[in-house]
């Protein structure tokens, strides 16, 4: 069943957003060659508690870290360690923290120094297929309608959308129906109506969509090593256009 948030609820999540939102920034800001995953990761948990919130991530399904931290050909899920970022990376870096019975969620892909210009592009049409898939996230439209436009994108850019894993409902659990396709005909599965709470998050690759999982368990990898790229906002369904929920106080998304 999915769930529709009161206004009393949704106050909370904005409020849960708002901490996400500003853990991701700050974890962007680590970003710079000799800087480890862990010490983001570390900076992430730090910040989030000493907000009264609790690290969505860490311990879920027995994850070891407060954020998922993956480099290059990594898509999501990776573990943060003792990797020191080295100029031409990008790392995208996922985070949620819950406070007051809810979670917010969100990620991006960051920059380590100098990138070459088709890491740049990629990173750019990964975020700006989610603003396209977004325009589809209004009352009356279905579910399918977003992951149609993200895919539609995201392909005339020349590159491909992971077909693995996917968006999904965020609110008192992390992970809520529906899920959330980031490809796929449009026109199937619910209709949006306003009080939902979504979870949207392309992840594309440079190359074909096939990943792979590691033996630890966690870390996703393009199956052709090719560069992948991570973009997510938490959203609430509206009267009209789609609030972002995980957004920092001065108004930024990343």
């Amino acid at each position: 069943m999915i769930s529709i948030r009161s206004e009393r609820e949704i106050q909370a999540m904005r409020k849960a957003g708002r901490i996400t939102a500003q853990a991701r920034a700050l974890a962007g800001s680590m970003v710079a060659p000799g800087v480890t995953t862990h010490e983001i990761d570390t900076a992430v948990r730090r910040f989030i508690e000493s907000h009264g919130a609790k690290p969505s991530f860490l311990g879920y399904a027995g994850y070891p870290g407060s954020a998922c931290i993956s480099v290059n050909d990594e898509v999501i899920h990776g573990i943060p360690g003792g990797r020191k970022l080295v100029e031409g990376d990008i790392v995208s870096i996922d985070v949620g923290a819950y406070i007051g019975g809810f979670h917010g969620d969100c990620a991006a892909t960051y920059a380590c120094g100098g990138i070459s210009p088709q890491a740049q592009k990629l990173i750019d049409v990964t975020q700006q297929s989610f603003w396209r898939g977004i325009r589809m996230a209004r009352k009356g439209c279905r579910i399918s309608d977003i992951g149609h436009e993200i895919q539609k994108y995201v392909e005339e850019n020349g590159f491909s959308v992971v077909r693995d894993y996917v968006g999904h409902g965020v609110g008192a659990k992390l992970h809520e129906p529906p899920e959330i396709r980031n490809y796929g005909p449009a026109g199937h599965g619910p209709r949006l109506v306003p009080g939902m709470t979504l979870a949207v998050e392309p992840m594309v690759n440079a190359g074909g969509w096939q990943v792979r999982v590691l033996p630890d368990g966690w870390t996703v990898k393009t199956l052709d090593g090719s560069l992948a790229a991570h973009y997510e906002n938490t959203i609430l369904i509206t009267e009209g256009d789609p609030e972002i929920l995980t957004v920092t106080e001065d108004g930024a998304y990343v």
